[in-house]
């Protein structure tokens, strides 16, 4: 039997608002074990929660971004339970009137576009971390992160694969940080997904019994999850077996899933209205507020950068990867108008870049200004890109100007036709064999003729100059 797999999302989104969501702890990472919280996040007895205005403004910038129905009225409830990373054993979240609801976003995987509704996005605290210590056999508590502002954002059970997912994650992704609602740092846990898997007879409209991995927080993860449960499930089918709803622990060393607990539905959390919260009326006045702020989507940036500057859907893709990455993109071009020679430079040297210093585009140290000159110098046959790579590396490794450091170390482009032609003529002197491998039909030989010479020039002239001054003087000989 055929079977289809059906895939629901449930995306955990840490804010990034200066406090926390019901007090005036600082919102921080990686800082002592609790050191950043108080009475109100850790839920002493007689601590009241405020709510952060800017969690609501965060939580509307969202929900227009991803085409949700904003609720005009919206409250908070308690969700109850009992974890050690709780110390109040409720968790402030919404359940009966949540901010958004009935949003969606476009996808398109392999030719195929997909509609991916959200069922809702509601707010609600995050809870403290665990961290287990195999040596000492104990778990520590770490209640920093009690309180610190989330946004769920819930999607129906539309997608059908892992790769759907994974570009309905990062399309997701994007447009938080455009928003700037959160960094989306992964690894860090701003943004983590809760991800429902289930199988059904292929054309089937049943839904199967689904499983739930909880607090994904790599790519990598989330899409070798999806595809081991699903295959997990169907063979259990086929087998005979039948699958049970629970929640499994997805462990990466072993690439697979363990059973942790059997599934909890919505009235084993036994929710009621939070009675130290009043309800949030949301007034069109400020909706439109909210929209007037909204930055240029991804989606829209990059419909503009194909049809008014020229670059390929790919290009486009890649410069509006990141919010960093798009506004050095803008910048440059606004100072050069080379986009296609910005992308170019964009996506080659300076993504390698980020990959070599293992960093975010946020911590690299390269004004728009100096990139620049570089796309600018290289463009205009100042300097060749070999050479202006090293003028970039220096730009960032040493805090120069490019122009300055071209004219420090001599390395502008040899531009003297005479000079070009001569030395062309030297080194097709000294290297018969090269001459005679050419006229046997071994055109590589030409290319080591240009590297000879370009070694002869200390690298500063144009290849293909070069390479065409080499040919018609072969060509004679």
């Amino acid at each position: 039997m055929t079977y289809e797999t059906v895939i629901g999302l449930e995306v955990h989104v840490e804010l990034s608002t200066a406090s926390k969501i019901f007090c005036g702890c600082p919102v921080t990472y990686g800082q002592e074990p609790n050191t950043k919280c108080c009475p109100v996040c850790t839920g002493l007895p007689g601590a009241l929660p405020v709510l952060n205005k800017n969690v609501v403004e965060y939580a509307l910038r969202t929900c227009l971004a991803v085409n949700c129905e904003i609720s005009r009225i919206t409250r908070f409830d308690r969700k109850n339970y009992f974890y050690p990373d709780l110390p109040k054993a409720y968790q402030i979240s919404q359940l009966y009137q949540p901010i958004g609801r009935n949003g969606w976003l476009d996808i398109e995987v392999n030719g195929t576009k997909r509609r991916v509704r959200i069922h809702e996005l509601h707010m609600e605290e995050d809870a403290g971390k665990l961290m287990h210590d195999p040596w000492e056999d104990q778990t520590l508590v770490d209640y920093n992160r009690c309180g610190v502002p989330l946004l769920e954002i819930v999607s129906e059970p539309d997608l059908r694969s892992a790769e759907e997912a994974l570009t309905y994650l990062e399309q997701l992704r994007g447009i938080l940080q455009f928003i700037g609602v959160s960094d989306c740092r992964m690894e860090e846990g701003s943004l983590r997904a809760d991800v429902n898997v289930s199988v059904r007879p292929a054309g089937s409209n049943e839904f199967g019994t689904r499983t739930e991995m909880k607090n994904m927080n790599s790519f990598k993860a989330i899409g070798r999850a999806i595809e081991k449960e699903s295959l997990r499930q169907i063979e259990l089918l086929n087998e005979g077996g039948r699958v049970i709803q629970e929640t499994r622990r997805w462990d990466e060393n072993k690439d697979a899933s363990f059973p942790m607990r059997s599934k909890e539905d919505a009235h084993d959390y036994r929710y009621f209205p939070d009675p130290d919260l009043t309800a949030v009326h949301v007034s069109e006045d400020w909706i439109d507020q909210v929209r007037r702020e909204l930055p240029e989507l991804p989606a829209d940036r990059r419909k503009r950068y194909i049809g008014e500057l020229g670059l390929s859907d790919y290009e486009a893709q890649i410069v509006t990867g990141h919010p960093v990455i798009s506004g050095l993109f803008e910048d440059v071009y606004d100072l050069t108008k080379l986009a296609k020679d910005t992308a170019s430079w964009i996506m080659g040297e300076y993504l390698q870049l980020l990959k070599d210093k293992n960093c975010g585009p946020e911590n690299l140290s390269l004004s728009a200004e100096d990139l620049a000159a570089v796309v600018s110098m290289t463009a205009e046959g100042k300097v060749n890109r070999v050479t202006a790579r090293k003028v970039l590396a220096a730009v960032i490794e040493d805090g120069v100007k490019p122009q300055t450091y071209i004219e420090q170390h001599g390395l502008a482009m040899v531009s003297d036709a005479s000079l070009l032609e001569d030395t062309v003529r030297r080194v097709l002197a000294e290297n018969p064999q090269s001459i005679e491998d050419y006229k046997n039909g071994k055109k590589k030989a030409a290319g080591f003729l240009v590297g000879q010479a370009m070694r002869a020039l200390g690298g500063k002239a144009d290849p293909q100059l070069l390479g065409s001054i080499i040919n018609r003087q072969l060509s004679e000989a």
